[in-house]
């Protein structure tokens, strides 16, 4: 005969049934489609974002490390927002959630990435040669481009500071080890100076610089957007003495991400990659997508107003397909700035300045274009950035034009000859071609200069030949633009030294490159 159920055992099988039923109804909720959906309809006030749900927690997320920035648009865009949700387009056209964390402690930002808190970390390629050693236990790749800074940059100077030549002597705040610095390096080097040649005052951030020029106890800084604007209103009189807008090819932010991981997550990288590019792509071609990115960017940047991150947008060029070919040198007749020759340059200016000791990786050694070989992506809006087109200027204006940095050049010519030999060509590649292309959105003014032997008119003449032969050879084997040069012949009204002696004399037949503003 069967026994009857006590009223404890009866109690206990209750609530055996009624965690299961709780359980499994949670189960459903949280790891089926089905159960996602009833969440996403669902009304409940204590679940206010139904509209842009979280992922489900056994999902594999990719974190991505950023900085207050506005030139990872293309990814947040894409990713409709910085939380993982299943409103992205990387969950509903690939399958996998990607979040975005801001992390603008640059120490910070590189423990979180060693830690494996973010699998990709911004960097810019200028600067990773001063760092890229101290991660090489973590095996670092570059895998894309994100942006060229186009604006974002910017060296604010006090009153009576108009060229870089008046920097000379002058306190400079500014990051070191950073695309601050690497800025500022550059533009030295286009006005003919060095990093020896003024009093550099370091700061831990581009922030700080800034609040150590509004304090008046530098002469000039190099700050990020929108900081300049703030810089100009609390020093009466400063001024932006330029900015990467005509420095165009000097700051380039890429991601880095440990080989182990990218090569354990192939597909999803490059699936990752190609909607960032899509992204990107959509901005650049629609200001209501653009405002769009602002809005999202100004939600999660605490202080920002949509202006600011629509500015900051502006300040950049968001890089495509056709970029990032370019940039990891996979088009033969790409004659521009890439990731290569900016890498390489940097690492032995940085080295040359005491910064880094003993050698960093090659090039193809911390490059990992496979992501961008194996991406097809087609269209125009996918299409890398052409050469700027400038107008022609009557030769008026073109001498009149003010210039920000002036680098003497001296190219020997045989007596009253103006053919460049290969020595010339040499000097030419060495001492100004790389300066060129990366301030390419600058016009470039190229004045001859003699001494002061022979007739005036002969030599302003022969001075203005030579100037269009440097020019010519620009032309021809740069593929830099006709309009973007202003020849000048100055005979042997500008010399540097006295033509009584041969010393002197040498120095005067010179040719001078000036970058000059639009």
């Amino acid at each position: 005969m069967a026994k009857r159920l006590t009223t404890f055992s009866k109690f206990v099988i209750t609530l055996v049934i009624v965690a299961g039923v709780f359980f499994g109804g949670k189960y459903i909720l949280q790891n089926t489609e089905f159960g996602q959906n009833l969440l996403n309809k669902s009304d409940n006030p204590e679940n206010p974002k139904k509209d842009n749900p979280k992922p489900s927690g056994n999902t594999d997320v990719i974190s991505v490390g950023v900085v207050t920035w506005g030139g990872y648009a293309g990814g947040q865009y894409f990713n409709e927002g910085f939380d993982a949700n299943t409103n992205s387009r990387f969950y509903k056209d690939y399958g996998f959630e990607v979040e975005f964390k801001v992390l603008d402690d640059f120490d910070a930002s590189r423990a979180a990435w060693k830690r494996d808190e973010v699998q990709l970390l911004w960097c810019t390629i200028d600067a990773f040669p001063t760092e890229v050693n101290a991660l090489k236990d973590f095996d670092p790749v570059v895998v894309w481009q994100a942006d060229w800074s186009r604006g974002g940059d910017a060296i604010v100077a006090r009153r009576g500071i108009n060229s870089v030549a008046d920097l000379r002597g002058k306190r400079i705040a500014v990051a070191e080890l950073s695309p601050s610095h690497s800025f500022l390096i550059w533009l030295l080097d286009a006005g003919g100076l060095s990093v020896n040649d003024v009093e550099i005052v370091p700061q831990s951030s581009a922030i700080d610089a800034a609040e150590v020029f509004k304090s008046q106890r530098v002469d000039a800084a190099v700050v990020w957007s929108p900081d300049d604007e703030a810089c100009l209103r609390a020093v009466a009189g400063s001024s932006v003495l330029e900015s990467t807008r005509s420095a165009s090819n000097i700051i380039a932010d890429v991601f880095i991400a440990k080989r182990s991981f990218v090569e354990a997550n192939k597909d999803k990288m490059r699936q990752m990659y190609e909607g960032w590019m899509r992204g990107s792509a959509e901005i650049n071609s629609s200001d209501a997508n653009k405002r769009k990115a602002a809005q999202i960017l100004s939600e999660n940047f605490p202080g920002f107003t949509v202006d600011d991150t629509y500015q900051a947008i502006n300040n950049v060029r968001l890089t495509t397909h056709g970029d990032n070919q370019n940039f990891f040198g996979l088009d033969p007749n790409f004659r521009g700035v890439n990731g290569n020759s900016l890498y390489t340059r940097m690492a032995n200016v940085y080295r040359d300045l005491g910064y880094i000791e003993g050698s960093v990786p090659n090039w193809r050694l911390i490059a990992m274009p496979e992501l961008v070989e194996s991406t097809n992506l087609s269209g125009s809006q996918h299409e890398a950035e052409g050469t700027k087109e400038f107008s022609e200027l009557d030769d008026q204006s073109g001498r009149d034009a003010e210039a920000i940095a002036s680098k003497q050049v001296r190219i020997n010519f045989r007596t009253a000859e103006y053919i460049l030999d290969e020595n010339a060509k040499y000097i030419i590649d060495k001492e100004f071609v790389e300066i060129a292309k990366a301030f390419a959105n600058a016009r470039i003014r190229i004045e001859g200069n003699t001494d002061s032997q022979g007739s005036r008119s002969t030599n302003i003449a022969l001075s203005k030949k030579r100037a269009e032969a440097v020019r010519d050879y620009l032309v021809e084997v740069h593929n830099m633009p006709r309009n973007r040069f202003i020849v000048i012949g100055n005979g042997p009204d500008k010399p540097l030294a006295s033509n009584d002696t041969e010393s002197g004399r040498a120095q005067n037949r010179r040719t001078d490159f000036e970058l000059v503003r639009e």
